[in-house]
């Protein structure tokens, strides 16, 4: 009784239809039913099936009504794998989209400008490209222009010209090291451009211009070798310093401030030093500090091959010819830190 009243009632409903309304509803009934008719245990959909439904859910506002083999969460899903699939596709098959890319032809036309014309920037070469007919953004030349390779020929020319000016060159710095009792020493030393030779080196834990000085006459007794001499700002070194140094024929320069990098050699020594040795030890006093440094110096000359020096020692190593049947052998250096290979005698 309740299925016959529900059945008069929707028969009501339907009669208020639109023709279109009863033809999609009609025509997705019947899908169904073609759906339940196939001979399998279970009824499934196939890939037409379940196109139909998510072409319906685009074009049919009450398709939901008409759903009795599937939910709508189901048709939401099958659209949205087939979102993904379209996408996936069109990524597959490599579809141009956005800015058009510019040939090899014309990136090489763009760097060759740049290589041609130094003081030239992005505006004047997107000039002359407009000239040449080449349509093409300002921001698209400005970006290649940056990546453009520069040309290393200045740079090969400041390299030579160090190259003939390290022997005249020398620098002095300080580092600190803590002691045991968590002091501070200070490491004063005097390298060389040339061959990255220690030239001075001292320990003090009261730094003075006075001390300075009197390093720096230890260092150079007669007269200096060097022509420059590289130091930072600090305090310690003062007029006094400076005055020394020309007094000794060099001539004091000074770096910027806060620019360690104008002093680069005796930062990586410094860096050197602390990798090798201060790392691994815990310093008791100024002696023992001395004698770890002149160690390390001792092993920094005549053991440590140095890229800089094209793999060699400050104090020249010479090297050996290995054959077959040679036996290596390992000299410890450090206090077994480091070692250095040679062959048996």
């Amino acid at each position: 009784m309740f299925r016959q009243l529900k059945l008069l009632a929707e028969s009501v409903v339907r009669l208020l239809y639109s023709r279109q309304e009863l033809l999609l509803e009609n025509l997705a009934l019947r899908q169904q039913l073609a759906a339940l008719k196939r001979r399998r245990p279970k009824p499934r959909l196939s890939a037409l099936d379940k196109v139909f439904w998510v072409m319906a859910r685009r074009f049919w506002s009450d398709w939901k009504q008409a759903l009795v083999l599937v939910t709508p969460e189901t048709v939401v899903r099958w659209h949205r794998a087939g979102f993904r699939l379209y996408w996936a596709w069109l990524s597959r098959h490599q579809i141009c989209s956005g800015r058009k890319r510019i040939s090899n032809e014309l990136r090489e036309l763009i760097f060759r400008m740049v290589a041609d014309n130094p003081t030239w920037g992005a505006p004047r070469i997107h000039g002359e490209l407009q000239m040449l007919g080449i349509d093409l953004s300002e921001r698209t030349v400005s970006r290649w222009v940056q990546r453009a390779p520069r040309d290393p020929e200045p740079a090969k020319q400041w390299l030579t010209f160090l190259q003939n000016h390290r022997e005249a060159i020398a620098a002095m710095d300080f580092f600190t090291v803590p002691t045991l009792t968590f002091g501070v020493l200070y490491c004063f030393f005097i390298i060389a451009h040339d061959r990255r030779r220690i030239l001075h080196f001292n320990v003090t834990s009261t730094p003075t211009s006075a001390w300075v000085v009197q390093q720096l006459r230890e260092a150079f007794p007669y007269k200096s070798p060097h022509k420059h001499l590289i130091f930072d700002r600090d305090t310690k070194f003062s007029l006094e310093v400076v005055a020394a140094v020309k007094a000794m024929g060099g001539k004091p320069t000074r770096t910027s401030f806060r620019s360690p990098w104008q002093n680069g050699i005796a930062e990586r020594w410094v860096g050197s030093c602390r990798r090798d040795l201060l790392d691994h030890v815990i310093v008791f006093s100024s002696r023992h500090l001395k004698r770890l440094l002149a160690d390390y110096v001792r092993y920094y000359h005549e053991d440590r091959t140095h890229l800089g020096l094209e793999k060699q020692t400050p104090g020249k190593r010479p090297k050996t010819i290995t054959t077959p049947h040679s036996q290596v052998v390992a000299q410890p250096r450090l206090g077994g830190l480091h070692h250095r290979y040679d062959l048996a005698a």
